[in-house]
């Protein structure tokens, strides 16, 4: 059994995020764990302008993913960062080549999950996985996501990302903060949860 970690991250806070989900799905035995990102799809000026050029050198030995290789996984898990309460748009971008997949029914009854970043609290960290979501189910997919029987997402402890749709973090509006242990062990659970399900 195949689980396809697929992200794209600006700044890397996504990225922490995906390594963990693909740490915690590579727990469950027999199941072989795979972690790509999408392509990037600003130019190269604009990438260096904004900061992310450099910041995505952390994780540019990551491969690329193909949109015919998705078939070969039975669940995907996607990672993406907010933009104004959804996905962002190398991640759309990605999808939308998905056509191809959906006349064919490639991808009917996979398992789909969702984790994400956002700046602040309320940035859209629920509106940006549940939206996602409709692309999994458009492609028939079997939608799974973080329950409550993962306890750190109930904290009243600190600050933390996390919600029954999946793990996810918060970066500050400078972009500064990195994912906290609760949030990475939000993921981990994520990933290990989706392996579960699909062994």
């Amino acid at each position: 059994m195949k689980v396809l970690v697929l992200f794209y991250s600006a700044y890397g806070h996504t990225y922490q995020l995906a390594k963990a989900v693909a740490e915690g799905a590579k727990t469950i035995d027999n199941i072989e764990v795979a972690l790509k990102r999408v392509p990037e799809t600003l130019p190269e000026e604009l990438q260096k302008s904004i900061g992310i050029y450099e910041a995505q050198k952390a994780f540019a030995d990551i491969p690329i993913a193909t949109i015919e290789e998705l078939p070969e996984y039975d669940a995907i898990i996607f990672g993406t960062p907010t933009r104004f309460g959804m996905m962002a748009s190398q991640m759309k971008a990605f999808l939308d080549g998905t056509g191809g997949l959906w006349a064919k029914g490639a991808l009917i009854g996979k398992i789909g999950s969702v984790f994400t970043s956002t700046a602040t609290q309320h940035g859209g960290q629920e509106t940006t996985i549940f939206s996602f979501y409709s692309v999994l189910l458009h492609h028939g997919m079997l939608v799974a996501g973080l329950p409550y029987s993962f306890a750190g997402q109930s904290t009243m402890d600190e600050i933390s990302g996390g919600s029954p749709y999946g793990a996810s973090t918060i970066t500050g509006p400078n972009g500064k903060r990195m994912p906290s242990q609760n949030e990475l062990d939000a993921a981990y659970y994520q990933g290990t949860h989706i392996a579960k399900l699909l062994k």
